[in-house]
C-alpha cells in the first residue's frame, strides 16, 4: 500500500484524534489506563510513519482541556504516563529527525510534566524533519479564545486596529501559529465529530474516520490508507470541479 503513495501530494499537516483508549482496554477486560499503556505504540508508528514518508506537521490530541473532568486517579495516571513516554521517546525522536512542540494551556500540567516536556523540546529543537505537535490541556475553543484575547490586547495598547484584523492576523495570533492548517484529519474510535480540536485549523481538512479500530491498534497501513484516501478527494475549497481544472 505505501508504495501507492504519491509523495508529490502528501499532506502537510496530519491531525489525529487517538481515541478509544478506554474502550480497547475494556475488552480486555482492564482499566481504562491499560489502554493508555499500550497506546504507546501507535504514537511510535503513526510518527514514524509520517517521518518516513516526509509529512511535516503532526499534530496529536493528547489531552484535551475537558479531559480534565475525568476520574482523578485516571488523569494522575495519564500525567506519569505522560511523564514517563516523553522521557522514553527522546532517542526515537532524534532517531527519526523528528522535532517536538507542544500547543495547549501548558501552565497547568503537573511540574514533572512540564519539565520533561521543555527538555524534550530542548533537546530536538535542531531537527529539521517531522514536527511532531502535542496537544496538551488543548481545545479549539480555548485557541480561539486565547487568540482574541491576545489581539484585544494589542487594540487596546494601540498597536493593532480592529480593522487590521484579518485571516492572517487572526491565524497568527493562534497556538499553531506558523503551522499550516490541518490537511488530514485521522479519528479512530468511530465516533464522527471533532471533539473541541483545532476548530480554526480543520476548517477544510480532508476527515478520516476509522470506524472499526481503536488507538492502541492503530499502525502504519493505517496510516497509509488515510493518505491515499486523502489523495484520491477532490479538495475544492469552496469552488466547483470546474473551476479546479481551469
Amino acid at each position: 500500500m505505501k508504495e501507492l503513495i504519491d509523495l508529490s501530494n502528501l499532506p502537510r499537516h496530519i491531525a489525529v484524534i487517538m481515541d478509544g483508549n478506554g474502550r480497547w482496554a475494556k475488552k480486555q477486560g482492564a482499566a481504562r489506563v491499560f489502554g493508555h499503556r499500550n497506546a504507546i505504540k501507535a504514537v511510535r508508528e503513526v510518527t514514524e510513519g509520517c517521518a518516513e514518508l516526509g509529512v511535516k506537521y503532526l499534530t496529536l490530541y493528547t489531552f484535551s482541556t475537558e479531559n480534565w473532568s475525568r476520574p482523578k486517579m485516571e488523569i494522575d495516571a495519564l500525567m506519569h504516563l505522560l511523564v514517563h513516554t516523553i522521557r522514553g521517546e527522546v532517542p526515537t525522536l532524534m532517531e527519526n529527525n523528528v522535532r517536538l512542540t507542544a500547543i495547549g494551556s501548558i501552565s497547568t500540567l503537573p511540574k514533572e510534566c512540564r519539565s520533561e516536556l521543555a527538555e524534550a523540546i530542548r533537546l530536538t529543537e535542531n531537527n529539521d524533519g517531522l514536527n511532531l505537535n502535542l496537544a496538551l490541556s488543548y481545545s479549539g475553543k480555548w485557541d480561539i479564545l486565547e487568540a482574541t484575547k491576545k489581539l484585544a490586547r494589542q487594540v487596546q495598547d494601540g498597536t493593532l486596529t480592529p480593522d487590521q484584523i484579518n485571516e492572517d492576523v487572526f491565524a497568527g495570533a493562534l497556538a499553531t501559529e506558523g503551522i499550516d492548517e490541518v490537511d488530514l484529519m485521522i479519528r479512530t474510535g468511530g465516533d464522527h465529530r471533532i471533539s473541541n480540536f483545532m476548530l480554526w485549523q480543520l476548517a477544510y481538512a480532508e476527515l478520516y474516520i476509522i470506524n472499526d479500530v481503536l488507538w492502541p491498534d492503530f499502525r502504519r497501513p493505517h496510516l497509509w490508507e488515510a493518505i491515499l484516501t486523502y489523495q484520491n478527494r477532490e479538495r475544492r475549497f469552496g469552488k466547483t470541479s470546474e473551476q479546479l481544472v481551469k
